[in-house]
């Protein structure tokens, strides 16, 4: 385990100031839920920016709109002639694409084919919570060091909203940046931490093929496109398996493939589209250039042409090791080390890696299941949801790092 060595119990958290009201409790709930009712897709969450903003200005902050006219940046206490590098809390705002599938629950989407599928509300709720928490400590003169509150847009659109936020300064001054993300295989009121890579890269991969057409009775008189086509599929794969080290976990798989019209027609044009993940971040950086070699050495073989267009998404977030210490301190002291777990690298692609390019940082998968519930919830599917206790649980983590950040600092 990575967790310090604790009892292991939970703790009483009479080491650290700033415990939960059930008031703040209660309202974070409904801010919640009133996120839930009305998602907003990256780059247009336009309510969702006012209503943290609101909230934020209520508390006695200064929130700022990002350069890219949604999400926000809100620093909590004074710098003053302390010239020392702030901890950043992030969270994401925007939405999914897709249908809300709940049933029974009041607080379901209201906008056709539009969720919070993947816990962005959990995220921005509780980084909301943190900050009203640490101004009240401010005002009583309890923050030891200030907080920077950054709110981004758009993380679901590669390549993220991150690199904008970046550019609209929310990194300056920053030292160290943190975040979770919702785990529907944990139980609420714990978290996973892994020190180095806990997500992998994810590129977009478009594909044109180009040939002379034909017919299907003499494939050997043109490009069969449609056999270049598969072969591609098949092939592309099977070869970056044997050049680089299989422990990168380079992996392209096809979601799409359109070629023709008729049975006995050879088409002039065939699509693919797919994804590039990775492991490692040494093998991401060389991606474009392995993936493009294999594909022109298939195509080439049957005589198609290719257009190849190479998205990059984003590199995998790799956790270090003083940022897992901060946040596996915070939740001993709040909760105890018995709610702490080791977790996994996953395949999914996360955006807050981008941050992770500039200032030391890490992201905890944060524990939103009932204990109990056998539904198997999963991320990006329209029925997923919280257990809302999860709220509660990342605003004790936020604060309690902030609180004993100005010891790694």
């Amino acid at each position: 385990m990575i967790c310090p060595e604790s009892d292991a119990g939970p703790s009483q958290d009479g080491a650290l100031p700033g415990v939960l009201p059930d008031a703040l409790r209660a309202e974070l709930i409904a801010f919640r839920r009133d996120l839930h009712m009305h998602p907003e897709l990256g780059n247009q969450e336009f309510r969702t920016t006012a209503a943290l903003k609101a909230r934020l200005e209520q508390a006695g902050l200064a929130p700022k709109v990002l350069a890219t006219g949604t999400g926000l940046m809100c620093d909590v206490g004074t710098r003053g002639e302390d010239a020392r590098p702030v901890l950043a809390l992030r969270a994401d705002i925007d939405a999914l694409p897709i249908p809300d599938s709940k049933t029974g629950v009041p607080y379901r989407s209201t906008v056709p084919d539009r969720a919070h599928a993947c816990g962005h509300d959990i995220h921005t709720t509780a980084v909301l919570g943190a900050g009203i928490v640490l101004a009240d400590l401010d005002r009583r003169g309890l923050l030891p060091h200030p907080v920077r509150l950054i709110f981004q847009p758009a993380e679901e659109v590669l390549p993220g909203g991150a690199p904008d936020a970046i550019e609209s300064g929310v990194l300056e001054g920053v030292g160290r940046i943190i975040g979770v993300h919702c785990d529907p295989k944990v139980d609420v009121g714990r978290i996973g931490l892994r020190v180095g890579a806990i997500t992998s890269a994810c590129d977009r991969l478009e594909l044109a093929l180009d040939g002379p057409g034909g017919h299907t009775a003499r494939p050997h008189l043109t490009t069969d496109l449609v056999t270049a086509a598969a072969k591609i599929v098949t092939e592309v794969p099977a070869l970056l398996a044997r050049r680089v080290d299989a422990r990168a976990g380079l992996a392209v798989t096809w979601g799409r493939l359109e070629a023709g019209h008729a049975c006995n027609v050879i088409p002039q044009h065939a699509e693919l589209s797919g994804t590039v993940r990775c492991l490692d971040l040494d093998t991401w950086r060389e991606a474009p250039d392995l993936v493009h070699a294999a594909i022109d050495e298939v195509a080439g073989l049957h005589r198609a042409k290719t257009v190849i267009d190479y998205i990059r998404g984003v590199p995998p977030v790799v956790n270090d090791a003083a940022s897992i210490e901060l946040l596996a301190a915070a939740m001993t002291a709040r909760r105890g080390a018995y709610a702490i777990e080791d977790t996994e690298q996953s395949l999914g692609g996360e955006d807050f890696s981008w941050y992770l390019e500039h200032v030391s940082g890490a992201m905890a998968r944060l524990g939103v299941r009932t204990p109990g519930d056998t539904r198997g919830l999963d991320l990006h599917r329209g029925n997923f949801d919280a257990d809302e206790e999860a709220i509660t649980v990342a605003v004790e983590l936020f604060t309690a790092s902030a609180l004993l950040y100005v010891n790694q600092s």
